[in-house]
């Protein structure tokens, strides 16, 4: 069986495929949420615009698929101006081009480009425009996806074999490899991380590795370099099971999800408490299939997060959960309602700002922007 978490592990051109695949999510009574799409979208099935992450003053980065299936860069401020943008040496075929996800207060950006030849290669864009690649030494494959205010990446890359390990890059260019205990060293194993807020403030990481046995396992990196790895109670034991960490707040609290021993995906809450006291996090309506369940994806300064869920028909839908516990579920109108389709929140922010993006009955993506939290 296919993990849902091979969905979200990423190795050579598979990735470009993979980002099309992700679950997406459900419906529409919102009255504060605005809907985008980037300038140059495609407007066929697996096309259109794919928003990731929102910073502290309402910008939101992504990317958007053409009409040639070439991917784009592009930033919405918040006076709803949308630049888009090329890295040099990204390739203009299918499944190449330039792929935004995190964006800092400055307005820094990271993110990775496919070039011609199908390698994968990091990206730093400052606020001024200018854009400096980023390649771990010896790597076959480097990706870049998030960063921290102080302009410290937190990425990951794979080698000559496939193995994925992961890395920080300081914001004066050093990087710094590392693999968590007990990571596997075969192909589509090692060391990971995810694509938006795995890295907070004071320079703790988190994400998760993937063992000989291909079982995950969370872990956290304290900003000195030790690094403890965990599991939830109730996680799987089987391949592609298991515990996988997705962001960590400015407390060291950390979100995730895990698979049970029946692949079905329950959210958890680890704390930033010596042993780390672990919440689980369901979401009322998310399915009980293999592959359905309740997706954390993004925890903000505020200790809020944000994800979706899959329900028992595969549609996904959006849900904030609250510090204090209070679950709110979300829908953007006009999302398509077969499994695959729906509403797929990325980021929110302190200001109660969420984006992400939603999959229509065509299958064609757009960004959305819900202002409200409630």
């Amino acid at each position: 069986m296919v993990s849902y978490f091979s969905l979200r592990q990423r190795c050579g051109v598979c990735l470009a495929l993979c980002i099309l695949s992700l679950g997406l999510s459900a419906s529409a009574q919102e009255p504060r949420i605005i809907t985008f799409d980037a300038p140059g979208a495609g407007t066929a099935a697996g096309q259109g615009t794919f928003a990731y992450s929102i910073n502290p003053q309402g910008t939101i980065a992504g990317f958007y698929f053409d009409e040639n299936n070439v991917y784009h860069g592009f930033l919405r401020t918040k006076s709803a101006d949308i630049t888009t943008f090329d890295v040099s040496g990204a390739g203009t075929a299918a499944f190449q081009g330039t792929l935004a996800f995190g964006s800092n207060p400055e307005g820094t950006i990271a993110g990775f480009y496919i070039d011609s030849s199908y390698v994968i290669h990091g990206f730093l864009r400052q606020p001024n425009g200018a854009i400096s690649a980023i390649d771990v030494s010896g790597a076959g494959g480097t990706f870049a996806a998030n960063i921290n205010p102080a302009g410290v990446i937190a990425g990951d890359y794979f080698d000559a074999n496939f193995v994925q390990h992961a890395y920080i890059r300081a914001p004066h260019g050093k990087i710094t490899t590392f693999d968590a205990p007990g990571a596997g060293t075969g192909a589509g194993q090692g060391t990971f991380t995810q694509f938006l807020d795995c890295i907070n403030p004071r320079g703790a990481m988190t994400g998760y590795s993937t063992d000989d046995n291909n079982l995950n396992h969370g872990y956290v990196r304290d900003p000195d370099g030790k690094i403890t790895t965990f599991d939830v109670p109730g996680a799987g034991t089987g391949a592609f099971q298991g515990t996988v960490s997705e962001g960590i707040d400015p407390a060291g609290t950390i979100a995730g999800q895990y698979a049970d021993a029946s692949y079905v995906v329950h959210g958890f809450v680890r704390t930033a408490k010596d042993g780390g006291d672990i919440i689980n996090v369901d979401v009322p309506g998310a399915g009980t299939g293999a592959g359905q369940g309740t997706y954390p994806v993004n925890i903000d300064s505020q200790g809020d997060i944000v994800g979706q869920y899959v329900d028992a028909g595969g549609v996904n839908h959006g849900f904030l959960r609250a510090m204090s516990g209070e679950i709110t579920t979300f829908d953007v109108s006009g999302v398509g309602t077969a499994a695959f389709q729906g509403t797929i929140p990325n980021s929110s922010n302190a200001a109660g700002e969420i984006t992400g993006y939603f999959v229509d009955a065509s299958n064609v993506a757009h960004g959305f922007l819900k202002i409200d939290r409630k």
